[in-house]
């Protein structure tokens, strides 16, 4: 039988993509993960523009994850202009970063990844069986954003963040909050993550595949550093990325692609469980180990449980660094030059994020971008391709929520990937 089933939009994931599947003979002929928003243009956007001009205009590229954008852009253009900040400086940053990772990753998990798995068509209809889950999301994801409005200046597209410093340092009372805050949230993870084992996690779509992340070069599980990490075991400096990524386009989306030596590859927590799993440490490397087994090599469903973890992480840090940065002073920053060219990699919440910008003469001369949806759409598309082919041998022909869950497992920020699940059988 020749089928054509189309799926559009694609609900609870941000912005507006489709996948496509085109069946014949009962057979699979083709699977496209499908890109609808039209080119942004951010790269020529940030061009003439000064530092921080170019901040906040990278920053928009997204909502959600503007701390990412914006730290990624601070982290290219303080090393192509040679600037160097002091250690609150550092500590600050990292802070607004865990608040971003929390509030987008319990965002995913709890509201948008969660109800698929038992059955409901979102967390609205999940909150009469399960209230304590539901709650327990919205409050991680409120405090996450009351981070972030506190360092970065805004739940949205704050300012604060700036090339060579930071606007207004938190006070104290602000930053005791947090912390406190932080360890009082830490039991409503553990239960959000004791409750995925109740999650049946389909496995007709396993198949192994690659992991890549930043290699923090301290040694500690970070999101940002100046080398990227292959689980296959190479490395690469941040200024050699488009050698070890390859983009490419493709006729049926305006996202771009990569592939790392001609293969799909995966980013995200996952990815940087993986690679990073033996720099864990508390409770978060604890639940890793119980919960841990081979398939998570072979199935981005697992993605959701790696984000439950990493929010359980960084709470456990929170206070810590907390008191680090009260106890630290603000030192001067320097600037060394005015052209130059530099990289920042930082981890997004879905994944590695890599801005690239070239100034001359104080502005920018070129930039390019690489977000983590565009390095995982090829990755996405082998396994709808791996969960039609086994389906359709049991006998299944209801594919669109099977579809849809492995497209929302990587918690895709479609509008952040263009410079979802449409199935079609006919």
């Amino acid at each position: 039988m020749d089928k054509h089933i189309f799926i559009e939009p694609l609900a609870r994931v941000e912005g507006h993509g489709g996948i496509e599947v085109y069946i014949e003979n009962d057979m699979v002929k083709e699977v496209k993960f499908e890109i609808f928003e039209g080119p942004r243009l951010f790269e020529q956007l940030v061009v003439g523009k000064d530092p921080q001009e170019a901040v906040a205009i990278a920053s928009r590229i997204c909502a959600i994850c503007f701390v990412s954008h914006t730290l990624a852009e601070i982290r290219a253009i303080e090393r192509a202009l040679d600037v160097k900040v002091g250690r609150k400086i550092h500590l600050l940053r990292k802070l607004a970063h865990y608040g971003e990772m929390i509030e987008s990753h319990s965002l995913h998990y709890y509201l948008l990844a969660l109800p698929d798995y038992f059955g409901y068509p979102d967390a609205i209809a999940m909150i009469r069986q399960f209230p304590d889950e539901v709650i327990g999301g919205l409050e991680l994801k409120k405090f996450g954003n009351k981070v972030m409005e506190i360092v970065a200046g805004r739940r949205i597209h704050g300012e604060n963040l700036q090339v060579g410093g930071i606007g207004k340092i938190p006070t104290d009372e602000e930053l005791e909050w947090i912390k406190l805050r932080a360890m009082e949230l830490i039991p409503t993870i553990e239960r959000g993550i004791q409750f995925w084992n109740e999650v049946d996690v389909p496995d007709y779509l396993e198949e192994e595949t690659i992991f890549i992340s930043v290699w923090p070069e301290d040694g500690t599980y970070d999101f940002r550093a100046d080398t990227i990490y292959v689980s296959t075991g190479e490395t690469y400096a941040a200024d050699d990325y488009q050698t070890a990524l390859n983009e490419r386009v493709v006729p049926h989306s305006f996202a771009k692609r990569c592939r790392y030596k001609g293969k799909p590859y995966s980013v995200g927590a996952l990815a940087r469980i993986l690679n990073m799993r033996d720099r864990l440490d508390g409770l978060a490397a604890d639940y890793f180990k119980k919960l841990y087994n081979e398939r998570w090599h072979k199935n981005p469903h697992f993605n959701n449980i790696a984000q439950a973890i990493e929010i359980l992480y960084c709470l456990e840090h929170i206070p810590k660094l907390v008191d680090e940065i009260k106890a630290t002073p603000l030192e001067e920053s320097t600037r060394g030059r005015d052209t130059g060219a530099g990289t920042g990699l930082v981890e997004a919440p879905r994944g590695l994020l890599i801005h690239h910008t070239e100034m001359e003469n104080g502005r920018v001369k070129y930039a390019d971008y690489l977000v983590p949806t565009a390095q995982n759409l090829d990755d996405a598309e082998k396994y709808m391709r791996n969960a039609v082919k086994n389906l359709l041998k049991q006998g299944v022909q209801d594919l669109e929520l099977p579809l849809e869950m492995i497209a929302r497992a990587y918690d895709p920020c479609i509008s952040c990937s263009v410079h979802l699940v449409k199935v079609i059988k006919k």
